[in-house]
């Protein structure tokens, strides 16, 4: 008994046609006739009821059709475990991080260095943009996962998120400016030069989408990719940087004062996402579960 005449045999029982079946498996009909007689002819039994207008199973044939199916699907099953378990061996998964993302507490190097050295036949690339560009990038497929700022739009259907930062959003000002107090309502900043995240990024979403609906347009009089230039230029006199919030040794650090935003409070959140509607390579889905592992970790113990 072969596994391909108990494929047979459950494909002329699907059919309930021999002509059809034979279509079906790319094969002659006589062909397939013998190979159903052969395995008839090995299990003693008749299988087939050969005798109406349409081929039925018999009694026996009913009994014998379940444990072919579960043959057949465990077979399938084999098959996809070793196909998995190749795919762990080499392959290649594109990662995706926001510029300045790679934090203490968002330190994602480990969790690839630790995954390079379970699979180093796994090519690994990173590629640092704009949280707006690298979701446009996992629709088309060219990521396979990214870490991202959250802008507070809706995310689209079929992709998956975890939250693993959250921070609020506050004003910095150069650490001798007593132009504000300790904090400062949203709309007090209508008319000030800022400096800001470029668009596209989350922190810059969030900000931009709470002026708006406070009924203004911030006035972004400087732009850059890091927090720490911000924090530079805003050092230097050149504007109110709008960045994640700062320890006050960071504070000290940079030379600037933390001014907490309020009416409303803003709110940062980074998250990794993830296609939820289409298949992923195997090795993405390990690295993946890697890395909401690891910076969930991270995120419950803030």
């Amino acid at each position: 008994m072969e596994l391909r005449q108990l494929r047979y045999f459950v494909t002329v029982v699907e059919e309930a046609n021999f002509t059809r079946a034979a279509a079906r498996l790319h094969l002659a009909q006589p062909g397939l006739s013998a190979q159903i007689r052969q395995l008839e002819r090995e299990l003693g039994q008749q299988l087939l009821d050969r005798g109406g207008r349409t081929v039925t199973p018999t009694e026996i044939g009913a009994a014998v059709l379940k444990h072919a199916k579960a043959a057949l699907a465990a077979t399938e099953r084999i098959t996809e475990t070793v196909d998995e378990f190749a795919g762990l061996l080499r392959g290649h998964v594109r990662v995706g991080l926001i510029s300045g993302a790679a934090t203490e507490e968002l330190d994602v190097a480990p969790v690839l260095a630790d995954f390079h050295d379970d699979h180093p036949e796994v090519a690994i690339s990173l590629t640092e943009d704009t949280s707006e560009r690298m979701l446009a990038a996992l629709g088309r497929g060219e990521l396979d996962v990214a870490l991202i700022g959250l802008t507070g739009a809706p995310i689209e259907p079929g992709i998956g998120q975890d939250v693993v930062l959250e921070t609020a959003v506050v004003a910095a000002v150069a650490a001798d400016d007593r132009t504000h107090g300790d904090t400062v309502a949203l709309t007090d900043l209508r008319d000030r030069p800022l400096i800001c995240l470029p668009p596209g990024t989350g922190l810059r979403g969030v900000f931009e989408r709470s002026c708006a609906a406070a009924g203004f347009v911030p006035n972004i009089a400087f732009e850059a990719a890091a927090p720490p230039l911000l924090l530079r230029l805003a050092a230097r006199g050149l504007g109110i940087a709008v960045v994640p919030a700062l320890t006050p040794a960071e504070a000290k650090a940079f030379g600037v004062r933390v001014v907490q935003i309020i009416e409303p409070e803003l709110r940062g959140r980074l998250a990794l996402v993830w296609r939820t509607d289409r298949s992923a390579s195997p090795a993405a889905k390990v690295l993946l579960g890697q890395l909401r592992i690891a910076l969930s970790r991270n995120h419950s113990a803030q």
